[in-house]
């Protein structure tokens, strides 16, 4: 992590990619492996608001716990590309690092109306913007199958997302509102 200091309560976008935009993941085990590397370094520290993992980079939104301890999470968010690379290396039989040296993080202020949630929807349209997919709830690497009901998924934690963010109740008003297209100024303050 470049020097983020993280601040208990606080919202942020995390996000890191591969060395050279190449791939991290490899075939489907690799995703499921890596969530559960998620589950053990960031539930921890946070709680994981929304995520999509693509084939080449990593989006979460987390809502650091109250109780966050001072680089606590900035050492998890370290820990966990390295003991995936270790285990992938392994597996692959390849050497060196997947990922760019550092992760990023942009702090998202609660009270902004704005940025929290096109954060959300950015980083659940992101596999249906780079057309990964047709349709957002197609992709099974991202907690939006989750928010629409279609998968029972526990690693986000969806009511505090509902209440922080104001998400619609309604299935369908959500679903509208999640392919609304975000205006590129907004997406420019909140990512690379």
């Amino acid at each position: 992590m470049k020097n983020m200091v993280f601040h208990p309560g606080q919202l942020y976008h995390v996000y890191n990619r591969g060395n050279n935009q190449q791939l991290i993941f490899f075939t489907r085990d690799n995703y499921l492996f890596f969530l559960e590397k998620v589950r053990k370094y960031l539930l921890p520290h946070s709680e994981i608001l929304a995520y999509s993992l693509m084939p080449n980079h990593i989006l979460f939104l987390l809502e650091t716990r109250a109780d966050l301890k001072l680089n606590g999470l900035n050492l998890s968010i370290g820990t966990l590309p390295s003991s995936y690379t270790q285990a992938i290396s392994i597996r692959q039989n390849r050497a060196g690092s997947l990922f760019q040296q550092h992760a990023n993080a942009r702090c998202l202020e609660i009270s902004d109306e704005h940025y929290p949630l096109t954060c959300f929807h950015y980083i659940h349209q992101n596999p249906y913007v780079t057309r990964l997919t047709e349709r957002m709830e197609d992709w099974e690497f991202s907690s939006f199958k989750d928010y629409l009901g279609l998968r029972n998924g526990t690693l986000c934690n969806q009511p505090r997302a509902r209440q922080l963010l104001d998400l619609p109740t309604d299935r369908e008003a959500f679903y509208r509102q999640a392919y609304q297209t975000i205006p590129s100024g907004r997406v420019r303050k909140i990512v690379w």
